[in-house]
């Protein structure tokens, strides 16, 4: 019997429709290096539910931390040739563009609405002209936090407790800071932090509340010292050339989830940063700092920044300004 052309093709047409319906969805990976109960774990993991629910089902997002597929510095590369479609990174964007270096001016950042101003009036104008320099995008800001202070050697109250220890660092500027407060700082990827303070070739580390929690850092600290020294956004970003070939329906989905999340990063930082301090109070020694003496001590950063960076005195006004407006607002709020 012989089997007409038309359905042939008839056939052929619902044989491929029925194979495509089956195929994997496109894996969009979303590398980032939080551990178990951090914030990143936290936001990238409710990220990718809800886009997910979202998104065509030809597309999916999977999510990799505890820096699975490499530090900061080697998911920023795979993301550039296609490997990766996201990242979270924070410090080491101070390594891509001298401008980012402006959260790594200790104490300059006082609260989260001023975070928040500061993404509204600088993300578009200022940070990603140069995020797209170097090839990527980003999508939105969100939170890695304000950092403490963890050692085994003695409280820190005043820079000069600082002097001659070895303090892990992110890779980026945070290596000047650190210098300028006397301490011995040392780049070193946040996945190998807790085996190098565990060994004794570390004193201690600086990170969120969140991230000591999430790299059980109390494990091997004996002094947690609450400085709110910096605050350090995560960048969740991609890379500008392969994100854009993606459907523009998909493109749209991910980049309003990327914006709509920051309100629920920052309720959820403030939440986890009430219940990490009872927490962690139970592990270390809590102290605070001489906020004041390391004011003065940060005063040549500033002066660095302002002299390498195009416009970096009005960026450093504007900032500081955004930080006192909202400063006055909460406590007449509080009043």
């Amino acid at each position: 019997m012989r089997i007409s052309q038309s359905v042939i093709a008839i056939f052929l047409s619902l044989f491929y429709a029925s194979s495509a319906s089956f195929a994997a969805p496109i894996e969009l990976r979303f590398a980032h290096n939080g551990g178990p109960g951090s914030l990143f774990d936290a936001s990238v993991n409710e990220f990718a539910r809800r886009t997910n629910l979202e998104l065509p089902d030809t597309y999916r997002i999977t999510v990799s931390g505890e820096s699975k597929l490499g530090d900061d510095t080697a998911i920023l590369q795979k993301i550039k040739l296609g490997e990766i479609t996201f990242g979270l990174p924070s410090t080491v964007m101070s390594s891509i563009s001298d401008v980012f270096g402006l959260f790594e001016l200790p104490f300059l950042i006082r609260n989260r609405e001023q975070v928040k101003r500061i993404g509204e009036t600088l993300l578009e104008p200022v940070l990603q002209p140069e995020a797209k320099r170097q090839g990527f995008r980003i999508l939105a800001l969100w939170e890695n936090g304000f950092r403490q202070l963890t050692n085994n050697v003695r409280p820190i109250h005043r820079p000069e407790d600082l002097r001659g220890l070895k303090i892990r660092v992110p890779k980026g500027q945070r290596e000047k800071v650190f210098k300028e407060f006397g301490a011995e700082p040392v780049p070193l990827a946040f996945h190998e932090v807790h085996e190098a303070l565990k060994a004794g070739t570390l004193d201690g580390q600086e990170n969120p509340l969140a991230q000591i929690q999430g790299g059980k850092f109390y494990e091997v600290q004996h002094y947690l010292t609450l400085s709110d020294h910096l605050y350090t956004p995560a960048y969740i970003i991609v890379s500008d050339e392969h994100f854009s070939k993606l459907p523009p329906e998909v493109q749209a989905i991910i980049t309003r989830n990327a914006k709509e999340m920051q309100a629920w990063i920052y309720t959820t930082a403030v939440r986890m940063e009430s219940d990490l301090l009872d927490q962690l109070g139970d592990e270390m020694k809590l102290n605070q700092v001489d906020v004041n003496a390391f004011k003065t001590a940060s005063r040549p950063l500033y002066g660095q920044f302002v002299r390498s960076v195009a416009g970096g005195a009005k960026l450093v006004e504007m900032v500081d300004r955004l930080g006192e407006e909202t400063t006055a607002t909460s406590a007449q709020i509080s009043r």
